[in-house]
């Protein structure tokens, strides 16, 4: 019996900042990027999503600057190349408030966080949003955030992962394992607001963590919030493996792609988990137009305001080599770095000629320019030939890249029976996987679980 058409998951990818993926295009007349630092920009974004039937919005991040092309800021400053940036978190209450349905994925850099406040901040997120938070699990990558966090550089790419794993397992025990379900009485006239026999102290004595205390928060409606993680070395894929919800992933071709998801969801059956378990999206820009025409148009047009310079020197800092440094037609050659390992693998031996090609649009991410039915067709082409879920979709001119997207590519998806015409209820994680609220009995988080009442 054949499986039912798989049916596209969609995350709008933003940034709390001026500059993101598409590089220049804070230029264009249109973009509204430069308001980012006010919150009406983000409650009319998470509207309008919303409007779209969006299942998140992914807010990238990032500690430090890019600071490794030409060896400064220079062109950082002037492009705004994700400088200003300012923290994901704060923006999601507000968000929240404005939606009932829209999904966050917040991006936060374990390495330089604490798990026993941090677990506490999403707690108290997942309960202002009703169980709509999920976090995109980063380790960091650039060596001015180590300096500004007090380190000579950055500790090694694969001890960073090893430090990962354990922050997961504190974090695990603080949300799964501290409070009861039950815990919670609110009890006016017996004057008990919380039965203290069923909140339990963690105490963990681990390599890089020593904690030992109750979790601050009562459980909230997911729990531990839905885990993102972004990550294609050998080492990224055995932590997704054990930990991600969601992975995001990215490929030159559906074919590339594929193999890319196969060795993720063999990596998780191998973790003991089910292949169905992970969820995969790529990264994608989108530009349309009523005819494909106008979309070629209108590309032509955003070419112009576009840096593909700032792009590679974004690209620079993700490889931790100075592109700047070699001739345009030069293949690029280095040495080892601790910064994005699969990128730096993967354009080894490239030229600046070429990465500025690729970088026309300021970025580096696969662009589908069309009509409707052009982008739905390239779309369904992804997710049917290399088996993932759905997009991180960029912004080009923000929010018109968006609106764009709704009002032209979402009916003919939902035309098609591949987008859904209406949320599902309860959590994000519930939206996603159709499944209960918190995390299945195959996750890692589930051994720190307590008993519920239900089944005692």
């Amino acid at each position: 019996m054949s499986q039912p058409a798989k049916e596209i998951l969609l995350n709008a990818f933003n940034m709390n900042c001026v500059g993101h993926i598409h590089h220049g295009m804070w230029t264009h007349p249109q973009d509204r990027s430069t308001e980012f630092n006010q919150l009406d920009y983000w409650t009319e974004l998470a509207r309008l999503l919303e409007r779209g039937l969006f299942d998140g919005l992914f807010i990238a991040d990032i500690l430090g600057v890019y600071d490794v092309y030409q060896q400064n800021i220079a062109l950082t400053a002037s492009e705004s190349i994700q400088l200003p940036v300012n923290d994901p978190l704060l923006l999601v209450s507000a968000m929240a408030a404005a939606t009932q349905h829209l999904g966050f994925g917040i991006t936060a850099n374990l390495s330089y966080e604490a798990p026993y406040p941090f677990a506490r901040r999403l707690s108290t997120l997942d309960h202002l949003t009703q169980g709509r938070i999920g976090w995109n699990i980063v380790t960091g990558y650039l060596d001015s955030a180590a300096r500004a966090m007090g380190l000579t550089e950055q500790v090694s790419h694969d001890r960073r992962y090893d430090q990962a794993d354990e922050f997961l397992d504190v974090a695990y025990q603080l949300w799964e394992g501290s409070w009861e379900d039950d815990a919670v009485l609110a009890d006016r006239q017996r004057r008990v607001y919380a039965d203290a026999g069923k909140i339990h102290k963690v105490i963990h004595r681990g390599e890089f963590y020593q904690v030992e205390g109750y979790h601050l928060s009562s459980p909230s409606p997911q729990r531990t919030p839905l885990l993102f993680q972004a990550g294609s070395s050998a080492r990224g894929i055995r932590f997704a493996a054990r930990h991600a919800e969601c992975s995001f992933v990215n490929g030159a071709t559906p074919a590339a792609m594929k193999a890319q998801v196969d060795k993720l969801r063999a990596a998780a059956v191998a973790a003991g988990r089910r292949r169905q378990d992970l969820k995969v999206f790529m990264g994608l820009g989108v530009i349309v137009a009523p005819t494909a025409a106008e979309a070629q148009d209108k590309y032509r047009e955003y070419l112009r305001y576009a840096s593909p310079e700032a792009g590679i020197a974004h690209f620079s800092s993700s490889t931790g080599i100075d592109l700047a440094r070699f001739g345009l037609d030069e293949p690029i050659q280095a040495g080892p770095t601790q910064a994005i390992e699969s990128v730096s693998q993967t354009y080894r031996g490239w030229t600046r000629r070429q990465l500025l090609e690729q970088h026309a649009m300021g970025g580096r991410y696969p662009l589908v320019v069309g009509d409707p039915q052009q982008v739905a067709d390239a779309l369904l082409q992804w997710v049917d030939q290399a088996d993932i879920d759905g997009f991180n979709l960029t912004r080009i001119v923000n929010p018109g890249s968006y609106r764009d997207f709704i009002d032209l590519v979402v009916p003919e998806l939902q035309s098609r029976g591949r987008y859904k015409t209406a949320y599902r209820p309860g959590s994000l994680r519930q939206k996603l996987f159709r499944q209960q609220d918190r995390l299945p009995a195959s996750h890692p988080a589930a051994s720190w679980r307590l008993p519920s009442p239900l089944s005692a």
